[in-house]
């Protein structure tokens, strides 16, 4: 016997007073009262009783159109809300969204040359995209949950920085070395956590970023400490600087020089790096090894019971994860031209999983817009000032309700049975095929 659930209007006003009033609580001392130190130094605070009530009043008014809209769709079904022809249209343009987002992406320095500010939004977007795809390989296929990813984004960016410095090598030349570095961490730190997942695994892989950073801090001989590393080599066109000098790429090719020819390279390059990224991703998803991670996922005891064996396959995740985040860290460093700690932090390894939890774990297309939703939305929020993290927060709660496996949930094996395969006699202990 099922139980009917709840609707009626003293149903709705009663869920909608229960929020509200949380919201006051939470709001209250974020919203309502403001403090500020002032110019002696003594702390002062004002009220905003009034956008407080605003707040409050759009929770209760919200919350009695989400009650209306979740009873609806319970009572006609999610398949009959949506028209036939507006599903097939959704189906179209999803089919056709990646390859208009890549050639838009391709045309972003063509359309916006002399936006320097666009140009550089740009390349944080897709450092963040590879990132949020080098981490999906941990946690989206194999089911890892990594919280110190920020840590071989590090040794990525501190093996550029302290080659480049301290021998002239070259980015060409630091640029594998610095994800052999990283995926040898990435190993490192695998061998601990063999035994462990879930919230254990968390805790563990979340101490090992934070002691990657502590150590950057205190081997001041070698990394710098806080100061960090300054005076970065700037990539060059495989030995062609992109500077003003006679054996510049602008003179060789008889252009004018113009300071943007270095952003839009390096937008290239990190795009470049991307999509190598999302191509390996793939492929990897199709072969052995990526099964293994997908069967892991699903269930580790069952992936034991067939033989695969788990020790390779999560050392395998956490290098192929670590050694793409060692690829963005170097990019990173030679982007910036200086690293400090203080780039390293604990926020950053929020951020990336943040992108990939939101955008669909095992989606390569939804971190990617998830990406660009979380890093852009950042920049389009600015104007909001002290309300743009609320905004913020409050799209992300609402979007991990109403999607709760991301954007573009995918959590599809890569290989089906297309149809009932018989098992010879001489494999069954029964006899039976």
């Amino acid at each position: 016997m099922t139980t009917k659930p709840a609707t009626g209007i003293p149903f709705l006003l009663k869920t909608a007073f229960v929020n509200a009033l949380i919201a006051l609580v939470l709001f209250s001392l974020m919203v309502g009262i403001r403090t500020e130190a002032g110019s002696d130094g003594q702390l002062t605070y004002w009220t905003r009783f009034g956008d407080l009530a605003s707040l409050v009043a759009a929770v209760f008014g919200g919350s009695i159109v989400i009650e209306l809209i979740r009873q609806w769709i319970g009572s006609t079904g999610a398949e009959k809300l949506v028209p036939a022809s507006v599903q097939s249209g959704t189906s179209f343009i999803g089919r056709y969204l990646a390859p208009a987002l890549l050639i838009f992406t391709l045309l972003v320095p063509v359309i916006f040359y002399n936006q320097r500010y666009i140009l550089d939004l740009a390349i944080l977007v897709l450092t963040y995209v590879m990132l949020g795809w080098g981490l999906n390989v941990v946690v989206g296929l194999a089911g890892l949950l990594d919280l110190g990813y920020v840590a071989f984004y590090a040794v990525g960016a501190y093996s550029y920085g302290l080659l480049a410095t301290n021998f002239g090598w070259s980015f060409w030349i630091c640029l594998p070395l610095a994800g052999i570095l990283a995926a040898f961490w990435g190993v490192l730190l695998g061998f601990p956590v063999l035994r462990l997942r879930g919230d254990y695994l968390a805790i563990v892989t979340l101490a090992f970023g934070e002691i990657i950073r502590l150590v950057i801090i205190n081997w001041q001989d070698l990394t710098g400490g806080p100061n960090g590393v300054s005076g970065i080599p700037r990539p060059s066109f495989f030995g062609i600087p992109l500077d003003n000098s006679d054996d510049g790429l602008a003179a060789k090719l008889g252009i004018e020089y113009s300071p943007t020819q270095r952003i839009v390279f390096l937008f290239y390059l990190i795009l470049a790096l991307a999509l190598l990224t999302n191509w390996v991703t793939i492929r990897l998803r199709r072969l052995p090894i990526g099964r293994a991670w997908e069967a892991l996922r699903e269930d580790e005891v069952a992936c034991r019971a067939l033989g695969i064996n788990t020790t390779t396959t999560k050392l395998t995740a956490f290098a192929t994860g670590a050694m793409f985040g060692g690829f963005a860290g170097a990019f990173f460093a030679t982007r910036q031209g200086f690293i400090s700690p203080e780039s390293f932090t604990f926020q950053e390894s929020a951020l990336v999983l943040a992108i990939v939890v939101l955008g669909g774990m095992g989606s390569q297309l939804g971190v990617a817009l998830a990406a660009l939703a979380m890093i852009g939305g950042f920049e389009l929020f600015r104007s909001l000032e002290t309300y743009r993290m609320l905004v913020f927060g409050i799209a992300m709660v609402l979007i991990m309700i109403w999607r709760p496996r991301g954007l573009i949930g995918h959590r599809a094996p890569t290989v089906y049975l297309t149809k009932a395969q018989a098992i010879s006699s001489d494999l069954v202990k029964e006899g039976h095929g």
